[in-house]
């Protein structure tokens, strides 16, 4: 945190451009109490790494998974109940159905492409497949780019590293791999499957048993800032919370705004984090926060 010109404190930001965003950042959501000062990469998960291994940012948006794996391993960030982002995964996972039809179980035995195991689109699609579809995610290869966010993490032992460079949905539509677990870089292409079936109305049928959206990111403040300045903290909340409220395309389903109103998907990640060796130990959603955040909205 640094001081302005006007005696302002300046929060040096990681935060992305999102229809939730864009108001803080074009400036539109404004305050007397703090500026910020945008200075994280974009995209902002390139920022992640040096946000939780060199404490770079003082606020911003983190992976829910990368953010658990923080808080356990014992870095200085503190969640606000404020998802960034968050979406339906069902989808997310794909074959190239030229090579023959798949069922969620038959990725057993086979290696399936994932950009870093603790990925948290990875966590998710690999949660649904577990509970939804009963895949046994151990007897699964991940064959995967790269390492996870935290240094002090090491991935499980059914995970092996691809060739630098390698292009997952080019090793999938190859064959080379069963599937993989994509977002955004799913091929548009005639011949990818999802692996779980029908999956847009897979999600609808699990939204209406479960009424939670996946988070994929969160925003989070270094609990110094929040020791030091909560009246900052709460500024922050605020300034989301507007934000959010003039954003012009945001899904009609998405992950709400509050501590109580997000438990049960925060719960569900620490619980699929656990279950898929991401954490080296439980954590309760409510040691997620401090006094102050944990009172916010």
């Amino acid at each position: 945190m640094t001081t302005t010109l006007n005696g302002v404190p300046a929060l040096r930001t990681n935060l992305s451009e999102y229809a939730v965003t864009r108001a803080m950042r074009d400036g539109r959501v404004k305050s007397d109490l703090v500026t910020l000062d945008f200075c994280g990469p974009t995209p902002a998960h390139n920022g992640f790494k040096a946000m939780v291994r060199e404490s770079a940012f003082d606020a911003g948006e983190l992976a829910i998974v990368t953010f658990l794996q923080a808080r356990a391993y014992g870095k200085p960030y503190v969640l606000l109940p404020t998802p960034i982002s968050g979406r339906f995964q069902h989808h997310c996972a794909g074959y190239n159905i030229d090579f023959g039809h798949l069922d969620p179980k038959d990725i057993e035995g086979k290696k399936v492409g994932v950009r870093t195991y603790t990925q948290t689109t990875a966590l998710w699609i690999r949660g649904i497949l577990r509970h939804e579809y009963g895949v046994d995610l151990d007897k699964v290869t991940w064959m995967t780019l790269g390492d996870g966010h935290l240094a002090e993490y090491h991935d499980p032992g059914n995970c092996e590293r691809l060739p630098a460079g390698s292009s997952i949905p080019d090793l999938m539509l190859k064959g080379e791999l069963a599937a993989a677990l994509l977002g955004e870089d799913m091929p548009k292409d005639s011949r990818v499957r999802t692996l779980v079936p029908d999956a847009q109305q897979a999600a609808k049928g699990w939204f209406a048993r479960e009424g939670v959206v996946p988070i994929n990111h969160m925003f989070v403040v270094h609990e110094n800032l929040s020791r030091q300045r909560p009246d900052i903290v709460r500024e922050l909340y605020r300034m989301i919370v507007e934000s959010r409220s003039l954003a012009e395309g945001v899904p009609v389903v998405f992950p709400p705004i509050g501590l109580e109103a997000n438990r049960k998907g925060i719960q569900l990640a620490i619980d699929w984090a656990l279950d898929q060796k991401i954490l080296p130990h439980r954590m309760s959603v409510d040691e997620l926060f401090d006094d102050v955040t944990g009172s916010l909205g």
